[in-house]
């Protein structure tokens, strides 16, 4: 099979898109399919798992690189004749190759994966919201299919209006990120360096951005025996550190691959504080670590934490209410354990090879109904044409 990934975001910008797109590419590799990538061309690799990268241009939005529409989509898709276009959480660029692939009769599946609008919900610009939903289902009007991640998704865009809709998920690393790993002298120095006092760790990792709302941290002032740890950087790192001035806090920045999976072997649990995402890969990855999590009952978490046995939901309207979950756990040590295990038993059929896999059945799904869509609509030109039009084929 021949695949073009069309991404908004790839390397070396780090984020949840790129992460799924650079664990799709790795997979298919491992099948042995073919691919292409086109992406923004801030900094690209040339190459990656054996995938060509073409490079778009890109102008700079909120530290990130948008992929502008360009005539090097429709020369790239028809030059490389895919069986399917992967359009990664599309929005312009991806748009764009959506468009391309359907003038060019090749199936595409779309990959919902930033809820675009969220942003003008949660700065209460109704009519914007009203729009950007108008935006989201044009986008994916063209795609023959559209992956989502949750049930909450899933509901959005079939309000929306859009059609052709079904559940894909993420994968986890459970061999990087797993229990054994706190017993790792690295993973015990840094958790002596955060709690020096023997204090229970408080952890966070995600992008510092208005979304992830983690000034919400700011609840737990005052919370006795807690240390807080934060992973990630971004343009809300000034507001979180004002939020959280005076507060027991470490910033350690922006973290990947091993330095990451010992940021989670440290804490003692994991607190998600977004309300909009539409999965949650962080919390998937502190769960394979067996950490308990907690999470606002909102987007993507509701699929992923069964409240009071995997984890613990909060009000989402209710910014507060992290403080009573966090010493919920912090007073009871049989509970931490318990949920820690049972997270981590939840995310075990949840691997990138099986999700990976799930992935290709949809390519194949979707190029099969278009093989069989072609094949209906010549039987019937051919019906209408009669005798003399059937001798012409």
């Amino acid at each position: 099979m021949r695949v073009a990934v069309v991404s908004e975001s790839f390397l070396p910008t780090v984020n949840g898109v790129t992460t799924s797109v650079v664990r799709v590419l790795e997979h298919l590799q491992s099948r042995g399919h073919e691919t292409v990538v086109i992406a923004p061309a801030a900094g690209a690799p040339a190459e990656y798992a054996g995938a060509r990268v073409v490079p778009v241009p890109a102008v700079s939005y909120r530290e990130f690189p948008v992929g502008l529409p360009t005539a090097i989509v429709h020369r790239t898709l028809a030059e490389f004749a895919p069986d399917v276009v992967h359009a990664a959480s599309p929005f312009l660029l991806g748009a764009h190759a959506i468009g391309a692939a359907w003038r060019l009769g090749i199936p595409s599946v779309a990959v919902f994966q930033t809820d675009v609008a969220a942003y003008a919900r949660r700065n209460r610009l109704s009519a914007a919201t009203a729009f950007a939903w108008k935006v989201v289902a044009l986008v994916h009007d063209k795609a023959d299919l559209t992956l989502v991640p949750s049930t909450s998704a899933l509901r959005d865009l079939e309000a929306a209006g859009v059609q052709r809709l079904d559940r894909w998920g993420r994968g986890v690393d459970l061999d990087g990120y797993h229990p054994r790993l706190r017993r790792d002298p690295a993973a015990l120095a840094l958790k002596a360096e955060l709690a020096p006092q023997g204090e229970l760790v408080v952890g966070y990792v995600g992008r510092l951005a208005p979304e992830k709302q983690v000034e919400r941290f700011a609840a737990l002032k005052g919370v006795p025996g807690i240390r807080i740890a934060i992973v990630g950087d971004g343009p809300s790192a000034p507001s979180v550190r004002a939020a959280l001035r005076g507060m027991p806090v470490t910033y350690l920045g922006a973290l990947h691959g091993r330095d990451l999976a010992l940021a989670y072997a440290a804490f003692d649990i994991f607190a998600h504080t977004g309300c909009d995402e539409t999965f949650g890969q962080t919390i998937q990855e502190a769960q394979a670590a067996g950490l308990p999590v907690i999470a606002p009952s909102a987007g993507g978490p509701i699929d992923l934490i069964d409240h009071g046995r995997t984890g613990l939901h909060t009000d989402p309207d209710d910014a507060r209410a992290l403080r009573g979950a966090v010493r919920a756990l912090v007073g009871d040590a049989a509970l931490r354990a318990r949920l820690g295990e049972a997270g981590r038993r939840a995310v075990l059929g949840r691997t990138w090879q099986a999700v990976g896999d799930q992935l290709i059945e949809h390519y194949e799904r979707v190029i099969d109904a278009r093989r069989t869509r072609v094949a209906d609509e010549a039987r019937t030109m051919l019906r209408l044409l009669g005798p003399a039009g059937a001798r012409l084929f």
